[in-house]
């Protein structure tokens, strides 16, 4: 039989406590109620997350029907679907965002020597997104088609261990592009990014931060090819060139003297 702790417990003890503390007094998140406390709260949404519970409903049967083991989980009482309900409505949300952004650096330090296995020493993410289909009925706000419902995930990657760095969740009319005026990376960080992100104005603001980028080109880029490169067919590489913008939109957007981007296939 086992005497130690539980699973679920040796997970929430990754979690700094003394920093969801500090966080709780900075967004003052318990200031309306001295029962269910935000510790309380994380508590049940990080089970729903690690259960993959469907919904409120859902999430407060299954804790209940252990409510001889809810304190050990960490919980000091029974939970309500009202309560919990209300505090998801009720409670900053930039709380559990700052403990987000906390365990991220806490992941990526863990990683920060991590060979990825291509021989870059910089940072390397992956920029995309992803359309998750609803029913139109229900959410109405999302309308996406005449009959069709959905949001996107935005999401950053750090390829070093897989984590994930920035989500931002929006309607599916939203564009992938837009996304990129809030893409915040480290100096010397490589992106990686689809041909939905081409937009040189934006994808000059990271190089001005010192960064780069890997881009898919649009088959109507016009440029000049300035310089072709040696190759290893082996590779998977068809060609190597430095080109040059020619496009009066392109360059106005990234308005250096003599612009130059890497190409390959």
């Amino acid at each position: 039989m086992n005497t130690g702790r539980t699973v679920f417990a040796q997970l929430l003890s990754v979690v700094p406590f003394s920093h969801f503390e500090h966080l709780v007094d900075k967004y003052q998140a318990n200031r309306w109620t001295r029962d269910f406390t935000a510790w309380s709260h994380f508590i049940c949404m990080a089970y729903a997350q690690f259960t993959r519970r469907e919904g409120l409903r859902d999430l407060i049967v299954c804790l209940n029907s252990q409510s001889t083991r809810l304190y050990h989980c960490g919980l000091r009482q029974r939970v309500s679907r009202s309560t919990l309900a209300d505090a998801n409505e009720r409670r900053d949300s930039h709380l559990f965002e700052a403990l987000g952004q906390r365990l991220i650096e806490i992941a990526l330090d863990l990683y920060k020597d991590h060979d990825i296995g291509l021989g870059l020493k910089e940072p390397l993410y992956a920029m995309d997104s992803t359309t998750i289909d609803l029913c139109l009925k229900l959410f109405p706000w999302a309308d996406f088609r005449s009959t069709k419902a959905g949001i996107k995930a935005h999401t950053v990657i750090d390829l070093r261990g897989a984590i994930q760095v920035m989500l931002s969740i929006t309607t599916s009319k939203v564009s992938d592009v837009g996304q990129l005026d809030a893409l915040r990376l480290p100096k010397g960080s490589i992106v990686v990014l689809d041909r939905g992100y081409v937009d040189f104005a934006r994808l000059h603001r990271p190089v001005q931060r010192e960064c780069s980028f890997v881009v898919r080109a649009k088959g109507n880029l016009s440029f000049n090819c300035s310089a072709a490169h040696a190759i290893d067919i082996q590779t998977g590489v068809h060609s190597d060139q430095t080109i040059m913008l020619t496009g009066a939109r392109s360059k106005k957007g990234y308005p250096e003297v003599a612009p130059e981007f890497e190409t390959g296939v």
